[in-house]
């Protein structure tokens, strides 16, 4: 199983990012200035800095959905979870990052879904100790 450690998660930090305001195909002008902005994740990517994690991913069940070993994922557990999204579940006293398949639960089951042919999905019953933790609302992924 795919699996996830939660890190801790501070979000008082602003990164400052330097661009140009625009890309010519012909010669740059020595004169012109380049802009400055910051990057704030809790204005740009955080809309529930109380309730949002980091989660850095291990294996390889999501590959095929981008998602890849050492990648960290941004997890909002205030997030309502519904057929597609991409989780982070509690299963049986681990955690693991998935696509949650609702369809079958007027049967009595849902599934949690890889995004790698090579592993198969988990049932999920009423006999299983199982929350969905946070939905995956960001992958930082490192180079």
């Amino acid at each position: 199983m795919n699996s996830i450690d939660i890190i801790d998660s501070e979000f008082q930090k602003k990164l400052h990012l330097q661009f140009a305001p625009e890309i010519r195909a012909g010669f740059p002008s020595p004169a012109e200035e380049y802009l400055h902005e910051s990057l704030d994740f809790n204005r740009d990517l955080i809309k529930h800095p109380e309730a949002t994690f980091y989660g850095r991913v291990k294996g390889d069940s999501m590959v095929d959905a981008g998602i890849n070993d050492g990648d960290i994922a941004v997890i909002d557990k205030s997030r309502e979870p519904s057929h597609g999204s991409v989780v982070v579940a509690y299963v049986n006293n681990e955690f693991t990052i998935k696509y949650l398949d609702l369809t079958h639960r007027d049967e009595g089951y849902i599934e949690l879904r890889p995004a790698n042919p090579e592993y198969k999905p988990i049932r999920i019953d009423e006999t299983d100790n199982f929350e969905v933790w946070g939905v995956v609302v960001y992958t930082i992924k490192p180079w």
